[in-house]
């Protein structure tokens, strides 16, 4: 099979599409045929080398976490699922044409695998972050950075909860927000007082790693109130970085149940091939994404 694999850390440039024995899936596990797989920072920063006092790795490595795509293969103890199902969830080295998932939920009716292969993460990780910053219905939820994928899911689980959000982004993105329920503000000069006219601000998220721990410790009065995916420097300022994982399992049952009821969805900026997965990093780095991001097999 094909798939995205890197033998050194370095630049986009490291990645190539090679030729690799298949994988099968063990106890607990499901193979899938990719058809998509989603495109995560951290996808590159595991390539760049900076996730490696972490969560280390042996190289060569493969790549991506997040895929949609049928299952060809199931794994001794698995139940409720079977061969040719479409599923979307989490496993290892999904940019191929073969991928094994630990984590998977059955498709909604109506998803696209493009669109499908794009929530497992940012579901996962907009709930763990809302969750930490302890904001309640009728409280008001800062994010700044908010049109990205995690952005776009936390604005949407927040609106259906009735928590209200003032979320900052790029001018070409302040109707994105809005669309999406979102009091919205650029975040160039003079954003913190903007975001001061538009009302008491509870707790803050910072999803884009900025340099704005500061300003958003100020906007809450309270660090703990203070949340960030992107900065590793947060806790300098009292605020938490959040880097460990949760439960995929229930944000996968969580993205299936709002999808459902039509109250999630996001959408998917652009598609690449597995030969395009480098641009498809230089894109990712770059920010200002609308949505998701996602290579196609």
């Amino acid at each position: 099979m094909r798939k995205v694999s890197f033998a050194e850390f370095g630049g986009p440039d490291v990645l190539r599409l090679v030729d690799a024995e298949e994988p099968h899936a063990g106890p607990g596990q499901v193979r899938i045929a990719v058809r998509a797989a989603g495109v995560n920072p951290v996808d590159w920063r595991i390539r760049e080398g900076q996730m490696q006092k972490v969560s280390p790795i042996e190289l060569p490595a493969g790549v991506g976490q997040d895929a949609s795509g049928v299952v060809d293969e199931v794994g001794e103890g698995v139940e409720g699922v079977g061969i040719g199902d479409h599923v979307f969830g989490e496993g290892t080295d999904t940019y191929a044409e073969f991928a094994v998932l630990s984590a998977w939920a059955r498709m909604p009716e109506g998803l696209t695998f493009e669109e499908a292969a794009g929530y497992p993460s940012v579901m996962e990780t907009a709930l763990r972050i809302i969750r930490e910053t302890g904001i309640r219905p009728g409280q008001t939820l800062l994010v700044s950075g908010a049109s990205g994928g995690v952005g776009s899911a936390v604005l949407q689980i927040a609106r259906d909860r009735g928590i209200t959000v003032i979320g900052t982004a790029g001018a070409a993105n302040q109707d994105y927000l809005r669309g999406l329920g979102a009091v919205a503000t650029t975040y160039d000069e003079g954003w913190v007082e903007r975001v001061r006219r538009l009302g008491r601000v509870d707790a803050a998220l910072d999803l884009a790693g900025s340099g704005v721990i500061r300003e958003l410790v100020e906007l809450t009065g309270d660090p703990r109130k203070v949340v960030s995916i992107a900065d590793l420097e947060a806790p300098e300022f009292g605020a938490r970085f959040s880097g460990v994982a949760g439960s995929m399992p229930e944000a996968l049952a969580e993205a299936v149940g709002l999808i459902t009821r039509g109250k999630l969805h996001i959408p998917v900026e652009k598609s690449y091939t597995l030969a395009e997965a480098a641009a498809a990093h230089i894109d990712s780095q770059a920010g200002h994404t609308r949505g998701r991001r996602v290579v196609t097999v």
